[in-house]
């Protein structure tokens, strides 16, 4: 399959030109797949700040204390590995994103500044800056999803297209509030966790619609795709795709209705099917447009630069990409688990007469 790829391209499986891009989309989808999960739960906390009683909204936002910093990084090193990998594609794909990619970049600015603010704003400011979390988390979720909607039309500029982009964006902010809610069902527990047990299952449904909408536009939109999913020597491995989400909402869903309450030792179990549920997603997105950047337009290997940059990128990637993995192991180290309980001061000591 290798050597018939290369042969495609005009090139040898062991020519840099050719596995070289292959290594940066590998790096890109890594990358992507651990924003989508880490940051994801971050941005569904932050949608559902609002609907949460006022005493619990200050807690919700010290849960993501610790790995704020680090949710941070995953969409500014995903365009920067993008831009320095495919410089070629960098200004096409930009021109058909820009509104999209507009939205996300003012919401994460706003979500970062607005987190900061809230720590050191008097009591009577907090709610201002928490108001602005919220409002900062629902454009980077709404933005993402479009995003995705103009992808899966082919960066169609129609007006049907446009609303349908609309949707996937809502069935996205329904997606994060999903990963959000499970990810405090995991993690608290009484008024709150039953609370996001309920949240959860409000999005639940609207998540399996978007994903829905999103694999059958792709395949309607492109004929490429839909012969590559339908292909007789493709069809199991959809088939198996499909049956694992299916089977992956379900088993969600009944967990979640029994929270809190009988199923509490599996409290974790809804947030890492939602992992999976959403890397299937994505593994199912990254092989339909494989190997393109733009569909029927551009492959990665026409939006490379030029061989002695690609070893410069590769040389840092090699470098920085550890240490990338290593200081995020430290800052998720702790992601699972409940909440710990502050641990009160003791008084000091009598002293002694």
């Amino acid at each position: 399959m290798i050597a018939m790829l290369a042969a495609s391209q005009g090139l040898n499986p062991d020519d840099p030109s050719f596995w070289m891009p292959l290594a940066f989309l590998a790096m890109l989808f890594a990358v992507i797949a651990a924003g989508l999960v880490l940051d994801g739960f971050d941005l569904g906390v932050g949608i559902l700040v609002q609907l949460a009683p006022a005493e619990e909204r200050g807690r919700m936002m010290g849960l993501l204390s610790p790995w704020r910093d680090a949710n941070e990084f995953w969409m500014l090193l995903g365009l920067g590995l993008f831009a320095a990998a495919f410089p070629f594609a960098w200004g096409a794909v930009l021109g058909k994103l820009y509104g999209p990619l507009t939205l996300m970049v003012l919401g994460v600015v706003l979500r970062s500044v607005s987190f900061e603010f809230r720590i050191r704003a008097r009591n009577e400011h907090k709610p201002r800056w928490i108001f602005g979390f919220w409002a900062g988390s629902l454009m980077t979720a709404f933005g993402q999803g479009m995003l995705l909607g103009r992808i899966a039309t082919g960066y169609q500029t129609d007006a049907g297209y446009g609303w349908f982009a609309v949707f996937v964006g809502l069935c996205a902010v329904a997606a994060y509030v999903l990963l959000g809610a499970a990810w405090l069902v995991m993690r608290v527990d009484g008024e709150l966790q039953r609370r996001a047990s309920g949240w959860a299952r409000h999005a639940i449904r609207w998540t399996a619609v978007g994903m829905v909408a999103v694999a059958v536009t792709l395949g309607l939109a492109n004929a490429g795709i839909f012969y590559k999913w339908s292909n007789i020597a493709h069809l199991g491995v959809a088939a198996t795709v499909w049956v694992l989400m299916l089977a992956g909402y379900v088993a969600a869903e009944m967990l979640l209705a029994r929270l809190p309450g009988r199923a509490e030792r599996f409290s974790w179990l809804p947030f890492v099917l939602c992992v999976g549920l959403f890397l299937l997603m994505l593994s199912g997105l990254a092989y339909s447009l494989f190997p393109y950047l733009i569909l029927d337009d551009m492959t990665i290997w026409d939006g490379v630069g030029a061989l002695g940059s690609m070893r410069l990128v590769m040389a840092g990637a090699v470098i920085g990409i550890p240490v990338v993995l290593v200081f995020n192991i430290l800052a998720y180290r702790s992601v699972f688990g409940k909440e710990r309980a502050p641990v009160p001061l003791l008084p000091p000591p009598a002293e002694s007469r």
